[in-house]
């Protein structure tokens, strides 16, 4: 996907976030660290263009909730969690880059139910490679791009890259 690839995706899926949920009323959005919040924040502003009213946008760091903690590092880089708005009784969307085993959003989800109960838990992803490990699928995908498991989907944001593309890598 090129930057006006990745753009027409976050487009489309604001249009289905607000055509399933009519509007923006009950609806927030919360994007995991790192390239989910920038999504997240992008579909905000996107619906904001659309609606003519803002959706609360939140933060979320699952480095302590994942299953894999003790193998990736002995000191983990624990980030800051921003939920400044109540999630209880909300429609809440749950962003991220790439959706692969699942054990991300599994994480994400014990990490939300930390803030609240919220009336629905949806997934947007930009991109599923496939390959779940865990009985978990999103509701708005970007794209569907089927990968070989020594394939990398890699992500590139302007935010955090310079550049805006996703780009499939081969693992070494």
């Amino acid at each position: 996907m090129d930057k006006d690839g990745v753009a027409r995706a976050l487009t489309r899926i604001a249009h289905e976030i607000l055509e399933k949920h009519k509007g923006v009323s009950e609806l927030c959005l919360v994007g995991i660290r790192n390239r989910g919040v920038y999504l997240a924040e992008r579909l905000g502003q996107i619906i904001k263009n659309i609606e003519g009213n803002d959706v609360p946008v939140g933060t979320l760091d699952i480095t302590l909730y994942r299953d894999d903690l003790s193998l990736v590092d002995v000191n983990p880089m624990v980030h800051k969690t921003e939920i400044n708005f109540d999630i209880n009784d909300k429609n809440l969307i749950l962003v991220d880059d790439v959706l692969y085993t699942g054990r991300t959003i599994r994480a994400a989800l014990d990490a939300l139910i930390d803030f609240g109960r919220p009336k629905s838990i949806q997934l947007a992803v930009l991109v599923d490679r496939g390959h779940r490990e865990l009985p978990i699928r999103a509701e708005y995908v970007g794209k569907n791009i089927p990968t070989a498991q020594n394939e990398i989907v890699e992500v590139h944001l302007s935010e955090t890259d310079g550049k805006e593309e996703v780009i499939i890598a081969v693992s070494s």
